[in-house]
């Protein structure tokens, strides 16, 4: 979250001298059934006076250095909680530390996550870049999905593999050895989208400890990991502008997200609802909104966002008046609007 207003003094540069803001890190569940939002489960804003994350104490915490270090602290967090169902930890290719997964494998976590082409796993008793290993896979074809705006097939492949490889600590700040740890048994399990010509479009690699659960929902379930861009487009530029708040500090500013976040997930929910009563509700909402839909556009969520604030607003104004009161409110209005109001 880049902030360059100088009514913000506990702001902090990120990763350089000009990136300067807050370190937001939010947590959303979605359905494995649908890959619909369910809600923001936690949230986590850095400043330069420390952490404020709702797993942890009132007061700020001391800033974790390594980001992962901290997704590693709300994922156990999480696993904690006692959800009806055990949780599967989406993660993209940051979460390409061999040294966090044995964090994960050793507190009993389901992960699953995206990993870059030239990192080691053992295949057939050898070591083979990921990429590498994707080469030698036969693949199904599993289904049709939306990539860039067009429909193609999703292809599948699977193969048991296993981490050996040490951690690499950061080299940023100095020196630091390799650490060897125990084997990790895993699933490299790669999903392509290819054109009717067959060619690849787009691939992805991906690591799960998660067993009892086929390929082709696995490649789904990170599929529709790439839909909560949405939730965060809403949030920072689209729907609420998170970057133009004028709150004076990381507090208020994290108290305030957690409301919008929440608006934003229930926006990703009346978007991809597929009933007809969704369908009416969007079109009521798009009205309310006063925005123009591109041709053949139905609804865009920010527009949906604007919407739902106006009818929420609306609900709050039948709750306070009286018919007899709006109806009074009404005639006054006419005076000033004109007759035909």
């Amino acid at each position: 979250m880049s902030y360059k207003h100088a009514n913000k003094p506990d702001t902090y540069a990120i990763t350089h001298d000009t990136d300067i803001g807050y370190d937001l890190q939010t947590s959303l569940i979605i359905s494995d059934q649908t890959g619909q939002p369910l809600a923001p489960v936690a949230q986590r804003l850095v400043s330069s006076e420390g952490s404020f994350a709702t797993y942890q104490e009132a007061n700020p915490q001391p800033i974790v250095q390594n980001h992962l270090d901290e997704v590693s602290d709300c994922i156990q967090f999480l696993d904690g909680q006692g959800f009806a169902k055990p949780l599967v930890h989406l993660i993209d290719r940051e979460g390409d530390s061999i040294g966090h997964i044995r964090r994960w494998e050793a507190t009993g976590s389901h992960w699953l996550v995206r990993v870059k082409d030239n990192p080691k796993v053992d295949y057939q008793a050898k070591p083979m870049a990921c990429k590498a290993v994707a080469q030698e896979l036969a693949f199904s074809k599993t289904r049709e999905v939306r990539y860039q705006g067009q429909t193609y097939w999703q292809w599948v492949a699977e193969t048991d593999v296993t981490l050996t490889r040490p951690a690499k600590p950061s080299q940023k700040k100095s020196k630091k050895p390799a650490v060897p740890g125990i084997p990790v048994a895993a699933r490299l399990v790669v999903s392509r989208v290819l054109s009717d010509e067959g060619d690849v479009l787009a691939e992805w690699l991906l690591l799960t400890n998660v067993k009892d659960v086929d390929a082709s929902t696995i490649a789904l379930w990170y599929y529709w990991r790439w839909q909560i861009e949405c939730f965060f487009k809403l949030v920072k530029s689209a729907g609420h502008h998170l970057e133009s708040w004028q709150q004076e500090s990381a507090m208020a500013i994290a108290k305030r997200l957690l409301v919008a976040s929440m608006a934003c997930v229930t926006v990703w929910a009346i978007a991809a609802d597929k009933s007809k009563e969704a369908s009416e509700l969007r079109l009521f909402l798009i009205k309310l909104s006063g925005r123009q839909m591109r041709h053949k556009k139905e609804f865009t969520n920010p527009a949906l966002l604007s919407g739902l604030w106006v009818f929420l607003s609306m609900l709050e104004i039948m709750d306070a008046y009286s018919q007899e009161e709006l109806d009074s409110l009404k005639a006054t209005a006419q005076q000033f609007l004109g007759k035909d109001m």
